[in-house]
Order: C-alpha cells, then structure tokens, then sequence
C-alpha cells in the first residue's frame, strides 16, 4: 500500500495531499468564493506567511509593508531575505498616494497588507480605497498578499468583505486561519492564488513540510461543518465587543494621556499611543513585572517608529475585571518609569 504523501496519483478532481484533504479544501473555497483548485491549506498563518514570501519574492527585492505592520509579518519576510518597505496608513488604511510612490521608488513587486482590522492598528481599508489600492499594485506588476487574520474576530455581525472579493486579475494572495477563533495550538489556515502563482506557493510548501496533518485537517472540517460553529463566533464576537468597551473605558479612566488611536471594530488589541517623554520599551519592561503583558509598539515598525506606543490586548483576558485591573497597574507602571 502506498503512503499517504508523494506516491499518491494524481485524480482529476482530487486535491493533492500537499494542498489539502478535498472536505477541507472545499470549505474554505466556498467560505472565499474560490475554485477548489485554487485552495492550499497550511500549518496556520504564520506558515502561510512564510511559504507566500518564498514562493513570489526573489531574494534581496522589497516588499511594501504597512507603517506599522505585524510582527511576525516583518520577520518572516526578513527570513526570506527580503526588504520590508514602509507605507504609511491612516484610519481608512493605506494611503494610495504613498502606495503609488513607494512602488515606484522601491521597484517592489510584492504588497503585505491587512486591510480588515489591521493589526496592530485595528484600521480598516475604506472601500473607496480598495480598487485603487489594486489598481496601484496591477500597474506595478505586483502581487497584493492579503493577511484576513481577523476574519472571524469581528465585534458586530458585519465584517467587511475580503479585498480578495473586488480582485478580478488574480493580483491578490489571500490567507485567512482558523488559529484565533478556535485555539493557539489549531494551526490551520488556508491560502488562495488564481493562476501560475498557485503552483509556486504549493512548490515552496512541498519543500518545507508537504502536508498539514490529515487528522488536523479533518477536525477543521468537524469545527467548521457543526450547528455549534456559528454559535461559537457569534459569542465570541460579542465577548470581543464587550471587552473591547471595558479596555477602551478603562484605560481612559485610569490614563487618561495615553491616547487611543483607534477604537477598532473587530480583532484582539487596541493601539495605543504614549505621551512625549515615555518609553514602550521602558514600560514594557515595568508592566511585565506588574503581571501585565503589553507588546512596544517599536517591534511593529518597519523602520524608526513615528512615536512611542503599546500594543495592548484584551482577548485573552478572564473577564472584563481583570482587564479594569490592568488598566490600574498600567496607571502604576508609569509612576514607577
């Protein structure tokens, strides 16, 4: 009997094992509006990231990051011996008139965004912004690699749809995971490539792992596919709203100088800005010993941070308490920075 892995034939119809089991492959093509054939499952975001960067970048070119981006965006394309290019964003997201220019500047052909419920900054890309951002990036000849982390993490009942859905010439490499509304250690996502792109994505991923784990796979499947699915979400959206207020309320009861950017409505953290003259490194530090665990926003720069900031979650909290209380230990930090 053949193994599991590379002797398998190849069955029109039938995914490959190193794109995903078929069950699994079809649900997230319908959840996205894609081909199956379209459909690479990975081992979570993270892994998804990695394969994306390797498989379209050559080594040494820049990528056009969002000013501040994610964290684990900006190592993974450090890894792949990449340059991460800044381009500012507001609250309505990327600025297309910086975009425009960082592409011509840095000869990019590679964009890393996430356009729904950004993180760290919880932004949203408007949607008089979303068909010139790909317009920017088809003109350059550029990819537009979609990171929809946040995909099931929205606070109301409407989340923006994917830029994904407005892309009509397979500009955009979209990935979205199962790992923040299900568990830490559920590492499933999927990625969604129209045309040659695809086939490069699943050569990269052959070489670093082949498949994810069919047991994993099936038990996305059993997750998504069950009655008790759509109940999970809809509280967890509604829990993610209510801490989202508590946070928001807290902190500018207790520091009330510390500004928040944003009030975001969907992810797991608020951005937050520091007051001239504090250190997110310093107060990183402190608050950790206080038993309180906040990121420096420095990490989430490209390059020189604009100002001093935190990143600050609220998801993994106990409850709305415990997040008053950290406001609390926060406001004690500072008199001890």
């Amino acid at each position: 009997m053949h193994s599991y892995g590379r002797h398998v034939a190849q069955v029109p119809g039938i995914a490959h094992p190193s794109t995903g089991s078929p069950h699994c492959v079809s649900v997230f093509a319908t959840l996205t509006g894609a081909s199956a054939d379209d459909v690479l499952i990975t081992a979570g975001g993270q892994d998804a990231l990695s394969i994306a960067f390797r498989a379209i970048a050559v080594p040494g070119s820049a990528v056009l990051v969002e000013s501040p981006t994610y964290h684990g965006a900006l190592a993974a394309i450090r890894s792949a011996g990449l340059r991460p290019v800044p381009v500012p964003l507001d609250d309505d997201g990327l600025t297309p008139e910086f975009l425009e220019e960082a592409f011509a500047l840095s000869g990019a052909r590679l964009l890393y965004c996430q356009p729904t419920y950004h993180n760290p900054t919880g932004a949203v890309l408007s949607s008089e912004r979303r068909q010139r951002v790909l317009e920017i990036a088809r003109t350059a000849g550029a990819f537009v690699i979609e990171d929809d982390f946040a995909r099931f993490l929205g606070h109301t009942p409407t989340v923006p749809p994917p830029l994904i859905h407005d892309d009509r010439h397979g500009t955009v490499v979209y990935i979205t995971s199962l790992t923040k509304p299900a568990a830490p250690s559920f590492r499933i996502a999927a990625m969604v490539a129209r045309g040659p792109v695809m086939e490069r994505l699943r050569a990269t991923r052959r070489v670093s792992d082949f498949f994810v784990s069919r047991p994993l796979q099936e038990a996305a499947l059993e997750l998504m596919s069950s009655a008790g699915w759509e109940r999970h979400l809809k509280t967890l959206s509604a829990q993610l709203r209510n801490r989202c207020t508590a946070l928001v309320t807290a902190l500018r009861t207790e520091l009330p100088t510390w500004t928040v950017r944003h009030v975001p409505g969907g992810g797991l953290h608020l951005w937050v800005q520091l007051p001239a003259g504090l250190s997110d490194i310093d107060i990183t530090a402190v608050a950790r010993r206080q038993r309180v665990g906040v990121s420096a926003g420095t990490r989430y720069f490209p390059a020189e941070p604009s100002a001093a900031y935190l990143r600050i979650g609220f998801g993994a909290a106990t409850d709305e308490a415990d997040l008053a209380e950290s406001a609390c230990r926060l406001a004690e930090v500072v008199t001890k920075s």
